[in-house]
């Protein structure tokens, strides 16, 4: 059973805007790097593309039309705050895909080579302010994000896995040449999107052995300003008992906490780890 969600008044337009914006940036990618070398992009968009070669008519049109039955499928398997700001984002997109489709006779990139890559780069970043937004573009995302939910995977490989039937199907409309570099974009914007999902601040694991443990769990809560924990261990050949400081930091806050505690206990044992996922307070709230 799917939780309703709860809309915040005060974070509410903040999405829109950023959910717009992606799709501004996502639809700018296709209009000047991708479409006009007849490379495509994933999903629903990526059939849009497929059809407004084979038709002639703009993708935009095709992108609403063709994410009407996902967003029913939606309905049913995800929360309704997701599909609601999805629903926005797709609009955007396909809106901004029609007022942006003769951009490339002002903006052209005739190196097919360099339109892969900043076609990548800069439609992963639309794409990711979406996903962060907790939003989509519709389409295959949606169908990403049901199954994310049930197994947790990473948004950006459930991507690229999703969409690789599509790609073959770039061999007849377009030719093999293209669909290669389409299997080049499509990797690169996979990891763009993790990029910006994730942040490019990431978040630390950090336990501290040390004989100062109260000093450097103070400067830690009153210098940095995050919460400390402390952990109770035993020396494993001593047999002394100590006190270990567990918390979360960002890479920035780390850093400074390195130096913080070389000042205060040079011989101080240090493990940092990468954290996968942070909830709670005084960490942004995932995207996805």
């Amino acid at each position: 059973m799917i939780n309703e969600p709860v809309i915040k008044k005060e974070d509410f337009w903040k999405r829109i805007f950023f959910v717009s914006l992606g799709g501004l940036i996502y639809a700018l990618a296709i209009n000047i790097f991708i479409a006009p070398h007849k490379l495509l992009s994933g999903g629903i968009a990526g059939i849009s593309l497929l059809a407004q070669y084979v038709s002639n008519i703009p993708s935009g049109y095709w992108m609403f039309i063709l994410n009407i039955p996902v967003f029913i499928l939606g309905l049913k398997k995800v929360d309704k705050d997701f599909i609601f700001f999805s629903i926005v984002g797709t609009i955007t997109v396909s809106i901004f895909l029609l007022l942006t489709k003769n951009i490339s006779q002002f903006l052209v990139v005739d190196d097919l080579v360099i339109s892969t890559v900043f076609g990548a780069i800069v439609s992963g970043i639309g794409m990711g302010l979406v996903f962060r937004s907790r939003a989509s573009q519709g389409g295959t995302d949606i169908i990403a994000v049901i199954i994310r939910n049930k197994n947790g995977a990473k948004m950006s490989t459930l991507y690229f896995l999703l969409n690789g039937v599509i790609v073959l199907l770039g061999v007849f409309a377009t030719n093999l040449k293209l669909t290669l570099y389409t299997v080049i974009l499509m990797y690169i914007k996979a990891v763009v999107i993790d990029k910006v999902i994730e942040g490019i601040d990431h978040k630390k694991i950090v336990i501290i052995v040390t004989e100062k443990e109260n000093e450097i769990s103070n400067m830690i809560m009153h210098q940095i300003g995050r919460g400390t924990t402390y952990l109770y261990g035993e020396g494993g050949y001593t047999g002394e008992k100590k006190k270990i400081i567990y918390c979360l930091l960002t890479t920035k806050e780390l850093n400074n906490v390195k130096r913080l505690i070389e000042e205060i206990d040079p011989n101080a044992l240090v493990s940092i780890s990468e954290a996968e996922e942070i909830n709670g307070k005084g960490f942004l709230k995932p995207a996805l």
